[in-house]
């Protein structure tokens, strides 16, 4: 049967007795069947990521069984993650070799009640961030979403760099938002994805000049009365640095990880070192470290030139025991993808290649990050 995302729906837990005991593979058929059987087959599975099977790892939500009809939910958070998909086929392979045909879904518990979330709709909040400007922050952002929704997941962009929103032109959205009569703000769309700017709102050359209580309530604002609807992702792009916006993001919004963009150069890798900081005292975790402009390959001689210098973000990501999620060249196609709306990450290539290992690894982090937190409860 289809792989189901069922995000909202509370989470069943099954009971630790159950897990606690061993588990003997055994066959069964007809009236035999239960859900005892089911885990038994399920412990078959291992999560590529954690090393164990997915029953030890309390990643099975619930098994009911009803005649002929099997359902089981799995404790998965991260849809269109490759690994996540993977462990969902290895499931519906180990159920066919016992010739069990299974509607599976998927949710995962974020011990808030549905009524007490902010964003209760919107299963990941991944936040773009950078220590310092001009890394290439926005450019990430943009292709980490494009790339996400071209992998057919619901997914919304918000431009929450209130001083430099850049978003609506790296996407061409010439669409604005719409109001309902209940006052709530309808977000354009472009790519497949749901999208929200300060550059909306306020004159293409006019600059904002806000204090902190005013950043504070428009954010608040551009996300709690936007609908974005049902989404798997939401990616904000941050401003750069450690302010009021940050602040007042990560204090308001359930952000499920973060994503630190850097170039290899070492005065980015050492303010990029003080946004960890800040989302370590924040305790949110970190997704993993992107190097951008790593290296420049040229066009004409085709050989490379370290133009900010090399493997900074990947010695950063190590130095501090964070995931990798790639490096990204310097390659003007990615220019102007952004200057022209064009998202390069949808084209072909060696440059779309690297980010959509970006994005392969974000979802991938995002999935483990999920089980992790599950396999403690």
């Amino acid at each position: 049967m289809g792989w189901t995302w069922g995000g909202r729906v509370e989470t069943t837990v099954v009971e630790p007795e159950r897990r606690s005991q061993p588990f003997h593979r055994r066959a069964f058929y007809g009236d035999d069947m239960d859900d005892d059987a089911i885990y038994d087959i399920l412990a078959a599975v291992e999560d590529p990521d954690l090393g164990e099977d997915i029953v030890s790892l309390n990643l099975v939500n619930d098994v009911t069984i009803d005649g002929a009809d099997v359902k089981i939910s799995l404790a998965l958070g991260a849809p269109y993650s490759p690994n996540e998909t993977a462990i969902a086929e290895r499931v519906r392979e180990v159920l066919a070799s016992e010739n069990i045909e299974a509607d599976l879904s998927a949710t995962i518990d974020r011990g808030v009640a549905r009524d007490e979330q902010v964003l209760p709709d919107v299963k990941n909040v991944i936040a773009v961030a950078s220590g310092k400007g001009g890394v290439g922050k926005s450019t990430i952002a943009v292709n980490l979403a494009a790339g996400l929704s071209q992998m057919g997941a619901h997914v919304g962009l918000f431009d929450a760099d209130v001083y430099g929103p850049n978003v609506p032109r790296m996407v061409a959205a010439d669409e604005h938002p719409r109001a309902t009569e209940q006052e709530r703000i309808v977000p354009p769309e472009k790519y497949g994805m749901k999208l929200m700017s300060m550059a909306f709102l306020v004159g293409e050359d006019d600059p904002v000049i806000w204090r902190g209580p005013m950043v504070h309530k428009i954010l608040t604002q551009l996300t709690e009365d936007v609908e974005w609807g049902a989404l798997d992702y939401l990616i904000v792009d941050l401003p750069p640095g450690t302010g009021d916006t940050q602040l007042t993001l990560l204090q308001n919004v359930p952000v499920t990880g973060a994503v630190i963009v850097t170039t290899p150069q070492q005065v980015a890798v050492d303010d990029a070192r003080k946004g960890l900081r800040m989302f370590g005292r924040h305790d949110t975790p970190v997704v993993g470290v992107v190097e951008n402009m790593s290296g420049f390959i040229c066009p004409d001689c085709g050989s490379k030139h370290d133009v900010f210098g090399k493997g900074g973000g990947e010695a950063f990501a190590e130095d501090v025991e964070m995931p990798f999620l790639g490096a990204v060249p310097l390659d003007p196609g990615i220019r102007r993808g952004g200057d022209e709306g064009g998202p390069i990450v949808l084209e072909q290539g060696d440059v779309t290649n690297a980010l959509q290992g970006v994005v392969d690894r974000t979802a991938n982090n995002v999935g483990v990050l999920h089980r992790s937190r599950q396999r403690r409860q």
